[in-house]
Protein backbone atom coordinates (compact mmCIF):
# COMPACT_ATOMS: atom_id res chain seq x y z
CA UNK A 1 0.00 0.00 0.00
CA UNK A 2 1.30 3.41 -0.90
CA UNK A 3 1.90 6.04 1.85
CA UNK A 4 -0.51 8.55 -0.09
CA UNK A 5 -3.71 5.42 0.13
CA UNK A 6 -2.51 5.31 3.62
CA UNK A 7 -2.81 8.83 4.26
CA UNK A 8 -6.34 8.71 2.31
CA UNK A 9 -7.23 6.09 4.73
CA UNK A 10 -6.36 7.74 7.59
CA UNK A 11 -7.80 10.50 6.88
CA UNK A 12 -11.19 8.93 5.80
CA UNK A 13 -11.22 7.10 9.17
CA UNK A 14 -10.27 10.27 11.49
CA UNK A 15 -13.21 12.22 9.67
CA UNK A 16 -15.94 9.08 10.40
CA UNK A 17 -14.51 9.10 14.09
CA UNK A 18 -14.86 13.02 14.13
CA UNK A 19 -18.42 12.86 13.13
CA UNK A 20 -19.89 9.90 15.40
CA UNK A 21 -18.02 11.84 18.23
CA UNK A 22 -19.49 15.05 17.12
CA UNK A 23 -23.54 13.68 16.79
CA UNK A 24 -22.68 11.49 20.47
CA UNK A 25 -21.85 14.88 21.73
CA UNK A 26 -25.77 15.74 20.41
CA UNK A 27 -27.17 13.23 22.30
CA UNK A 28 -25.88 13.57 25.48
CA UNK A 29 -26.08 17.77 25.14
CA UNK A 30 -29.58 17.10 24.20
CA UNK A 31 -30.20 15.03 26.98
CA UNK A 32 -28.90 17.31 29.63
CA UNK A 33 -31.09 20.02 27.86
CA UNK A 34 -33.69 18.16 28.13
CA UNK A 35 -34.10 16.80 31.57
CA UNK A 36 -33.50 20.51 32.83
CA UNK A 37 -36.28 22.14 31.18
CA UNK A 38 -39.07 19.64 30.04
CA UNK A 39 -41.39 19.40 33.03
CA UNK A 40 -44.27 16.93 32.45
CA UNK A 41 -44.15 17.45 29.00
CA UNK A 42 -44.01 21.11 29.52
CA UNK A 43 -41.34 24.20 29.61
CA UNK A 44 -40.95 27.50 30.92
CA UNK A 45 -40.14 29.67 28.04
CA UNK A 46 -39.77 32.76 29.84
CA UNK A 47 -37.22 31.10 32.04
CA UNK A 48 -35.50 29.63 29.02
CA UNK A 49 -35.13 32.97 27.00
CA UNK A 50 -32.95 34.02 30.56
CA UNK A 51 -30.74 31.22 29.41
CA UNK A 52 -30.71 30.94 25.30
CA UNK A 53 -27.30 30.54 24.99
CA UNK A 54 -28.53 26.59 26.10
CA UNK A 55 -30.38 26.16 23.36
CA UNK A 56 -28.32 28.15 21.03
CA UNK A 57 -25.29 25.75 21.78
CA UNK A 58 -27.44 23.12 20.21
CA UNK A 59 -28.79 24.96 17.40
CA UNK A 60 -24.85 25.66 16.54
CA UNK A 61 -24.28 21.54 16.62
CA UNK A 62 -27.93 20.71 14.81
CA UNK A 63 -26.74 23.02 11.92
CA UNK A 64 -23.32 21.86 11.84
CA UNK A 65 -24.02 17.86 12.30
CA UNK A 66 -22.60 15.22 9.70
CA UNK A 67 -24.70 12.49 9.19
CA UNK A 68 -23.25 11.27 6.07
CA UNK A 69 -21.74 8.32 7.81
CA UNK A 70 -24.55 7.78 10.55
CA UNK A 71 -26.44 4.79 11.17
CA UNK A 72 -30.32 4.58 10.44
CA UNK A 73 -31.12 4.52 14.14
CA UNK A 74 -28.39 7.74 14.50
CA UNK A 75 -30.43 9.35 11.75
CA UNK A 76 -34.17 8.89 13.20
CA UNK A 77 -32.78 10.06 16.83
CA UNK A 78 -31.13 13.06 15.48
CA UNK A 79 -33.83 14.33 13.63
CA UNK A 80 -36.59 13.27 16.47
CA UNK A 81 -34.42 15.49 18.82
CA UNK A 82 -33.57 18.22 16.14
CA UNK A 83 -37.49 18.88 15.23
CA UNK A 84 -38.41 19.08 19.44
CA UNK A 85 -35.10 21.45 19.81
CA UNK A 86 -36.04 23.57 16.96
CA UNK A 87 -39.65 24.02 17.99
CA UNK A 88 -38.48 24.97 21.67
CA UNK A 89 -35.70 27.02 19.96
CA UNK A 90 -38.17 29.18 17.86
CA UNK A 91 -41.09 29.41 20.46
CA UNK A 92 -38.86 31.06 23.18
CA UNK A 93 -36.61 33.27 20.63
CA UNK A 94 -40.27 34.94 19.86
CA UNK A 95 -41.54 34.48 23.52
CA UNK A 96 -44.19 35.61 24.66
CA UNK A 97 -46.58 34.42 22.28
CA UNK A 98 -49.42 32.38 22.78
CA UNK A 99 -49.36 29.74 20.31
CA UNK A 100 -46.60 28.71 17.38
CA UNK A 101 -49.83 29.52 15.06
CA UNK A 102 -49.46 33.26 16.21
CA UNK A 103 -45.86 33.05 13.51
CA UNK A 104 -47.50 32.98 10.48
CA UNK A 105 -45.00 29.80 8.59
CA UNK A 106 -44.12 28.55 11.79
CA UNK A 107 -44.25 25.17 10.81
CA UNK A 108 -44.23 25.36 6.80
CA UNK A 109 -42.02 28.36 5.94
CA UNK A 110 -39.46 29.10 8.27
CA UNK A 111 -36.16 27.01 7.14
CA UNK A 112 -33.65 25.80 9.71
CA UNK A 113 -30.09 24.51 8.68
CA UNK A 114 -29.70 21.08 9.75
CA UNK A 115 -27.04 18.85 9.03
CA UNK A 116 -25.84 21.74 6.46
CA UNK A 117 -29.47 21.52 4.58
CA UNK A 118 -31.87 24.23 4.71
CA UNK A 119 -35.93 23.07 5.26
CA UNK A 120 -38.87 23.88 7.43
CA UNK A 121 -40.27 21.54 10.32
CA UNK A 122 -42.55 20.52 8.00
CA UNK A 123 -40.35 18.82 5.55
CA UNK A 124 -38.05 17.48 8.35
CA UNK A 125 -41.21 16.02 9.87
CA UNK A 126 -42.51 14.46 6.56
CA UNK A 127 -39.97 13.77 3.92
CA UNK A 128 -36.80 13.12 6.80
CA UNK A 129 -39.18 11.40 9.25
CA UNK A 130 -42.70 10.15 8.13
CA UNK A 131 -41.86 8.95 4.85
CA UNK A 132 -38.65 7.89 5.09
CA UNK A 133 -39.50 5.53 8.23
CA UNK A 134 -43.29 4.82 8.09
CA UNK A 135 -42.86 4.69 11.69
CA UNK A 136 -46.61 5.56 13.23
CA UNK A 137 -44.72 6.01 16.53
CA UNK A 138 -42.75 9.05 15.46
CA UNK A 139 -46.22 10.88 15.90
CA UNK A 140 -45.93 10.39 19.89
CA UNK A 141 -42.38 11.85 20.21
CA UNK A 142 -42.72 15.08 18.63
CA UNK A 143 -43.68 18.17 20.48
CA UNK A 144 -45.21 21.43 18.72
CA UNK A 145 -45.47 23.53 21.58
CA UNK A 146 -49.06 22.82 22.45
CA UNK A 147 -51.13 21.65 24.67
CA UNK A 148 -52.61 19.24 22.58
CA UNK A 149 -49.48 17.67 21.67
CA UNK A 150 -48.31 14.45 23.01
CA UNK A 151 -46.33 15.09 25.86
CA UNK A 152 -42.45 15.91 25.00
CA UNK A 153 -40.39 13.43 27.02
CA UNK A 154 -37.53 15.03 29.41
CA UNK A 155 -34.99 12.94 27.47
CA UNK A 156 -33.19 12.52 24.04
CA UNK A 157 -33.76 10.14 22.00
CA UNK A 158 -30.53 7.91 21.24
CA UNK A 159 -29.50 5.44 18.59
CA UNK A 160 -29.30 2.73 20.88
CA UNK A 161 -32.20 3.08 22.71
CA UNK A 162 -34.57 4.91 20.26
CA UNK A 163 -37.06 1.00 19.73
CA UNK A 164 -37.72 1.02 23.01
CA UNK A 165 -37.99 5.01 24.01
CA UNK A 166 -40.45 5.29 20.57
CA UNK A 167 -42.66 2.39 22.20
CA UNK A 168 -42.68 3.38 25.69
CA UNK A 169 -43.74 6.88 24.91
CA UNK A 170 -46.36 5.83 22.11
CA UNK A 171 -47.93 3.49 25.46
CA UNK A 172 -47.57 6.35 27.48
CA UNK A 173 -49.29 8.85 24.53
CA UNK A 174 -52.25 6.51 23.97
CA UNK A 175 -53.03 5.84 27.82
CA UNK A 176 -53.38 9.85 28.19
CA UNK A 177 -56.96 11.23 28.47
CA UNK A 178 -55.36 14.03 26.78
CA UNK A 179 -54.91 11.83 23.68
CA UNK A 180 -57.46 9.51 23.93
CA UNK A 181 -60.69 10.36 26.13
CA UNK A 182 -63.43 7.28 26.53
CA UNK A 183 -66.99 7.62 27.21
CA UNK A 184 -68.31 4.49 27.98
CA UNK A 185 -71.30 5.47 28.62
CA UNK A 186 -71.96 6.91 25.29
CA UNK A 187 -69.46 4.55 23.88
CA UNK A 188 -67.37 7.04 22.03
CA UNK A 189 -64.31 7.31 21.44
CA UNK A 190 -62.34 10.97 21.11
CA UNK A 191 -59.39 11.64 19.79
CA UNK A 192 -56.41 13.55 18.64
CA UNK A 193 -56.49 14.93 15.51
CA UNK A 194 -53.21 13.85 14.88
CA UNK A 195 -54.98 10.61 13.97
CA UNK A 196 -57.34 12.79 11.09
CA UNK A 197 -54.59 14.32 9.74
CA UNK A 198 -52.03 11.54 9.12
CA UNK A 199 -55.02 8.81 8.99
CA UNK A 200 -53.03 6.67 6.46
CA UNK A 201 -50.43 6.33 8.67
CA UNK A 202 -52.89 4.53 10.78
CA UNK A 203 -54.22 1.87 8.65
CA UNK A 204 -56.54 4.48 6.19
CA UNK A 205 -59.73 3.35 8.43
CA UNK A 206 -61.13 3.79 11.55
CA UNK A 207 -60.81 0.26 11.97
CA UNK A 208 -57.16 0.55 11.35
CA UNK A 209 -57.00 3.42 13.77
CA UNK A 210 -58.20 1.91 16.71
CA UNK A 211 -55.88 -0.91 16.01
CA UNK A 212 -52.81 0.89 16.57
CA UNK A 213 -54.49 2.59 19.40
CA UNK A 214 -55.36 -0.91 21.23
CA UNK A 215 -51.77 -1.91 20.50
CA UNK A 216 -50.22 0.63 23.14
CA UNK A 217 -53.38 0.35 25.38
CA UNK A 218 -53.30 -0.71 29.12
CA UNK A 219 -57.47 -1.19 28.72
CA UNK A 220 -58.30 -1.64 25.27
CA UNK A 221 -61.38 -0.24 23.60
CA UNK A 222 -64.40 -2.14 22.19
CA UNK A 223 -64.50 -2.11 18.41
CA UNK A 224 -68.26 -0.99 18.47
CA UNK A 225 -67.31 2.32 19.97
CA UNK A 226 -68.26 5.56 18.15
CA UNK A 227 -64.87 7.54 16.91
CA UNK A 228 -64.38 11.37 16.83
CA UNK A 229 -61.75 13.58 16.52
CA UNK A 230 -61.16 16.13 19.32
CA UNK A 231 -60.68 19.93 18.43
CA UNK A 232 -56.51 20.97 18.97
CA UNK A 233 -55.32 23.38 21.84
CA UNK A 234 -52.75 25.46 20.16
CA UNK A 235 -51.93 26.93 23.28
CA UNK A 236 -48.19 26.55 24.26
CA UNK A 237 -47.16 23.82 27.03
CA UNK A 238 -46.38 25.96 29.74
CA UNK A 239 -44.85 25.30 32.66
CA UNK A 240 -44.07 27.99 36.00
CA UNK A 241 -41.85 25.68 37.49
Amino acid sequence: MSIKVLLLLIAFFTTVNLSAQKLEKFFIDADVFFKKWVVEGNINYSKLKSHYDEIENLHIQISNANLSDATDEEKKAFYINTYNILVIQQITKHYPIKSALDKSGFFDKFNHKIAGEMMSLDRLEKKNLILKYKDPRVHFALGCAAISCPKLANYAYTPQSIEHQLTNNTRTSLNDSNIIYTDKAQRKLTISKIFDWYHSDFGNTNKGVLNFINQYRDKKIPENYLLEFKEYNWKLNLTSN
